[in-house]
């Protein structure tokens, strides 16, 4: 019973309204460039400390 109710609520509160962005989201195309830019810098970085190897 009381997962009967905690379901209804669950959806009584996922179907009252839906989210609506009001402004500018930011460009994938540069939260994909930002990342790989991280990730290449980090990949070098982790180059110079394995000279050894």
């Amino acid at each position: 019973m009381i997962i009967a109710s905690a379901h209804n609520a669950l959806v009584s509160l996922a179907s009252e309204g839906e989210h609506v962005d009001t402004h500018e989201s930011i460009s994938p195309y540069m939260t994909g460039g930002a990342a790989l830019v991280i990730l290449l810098f980090l990949l070098w970085v982790t180059t110079r400390f394995n000279r050894d190897r």
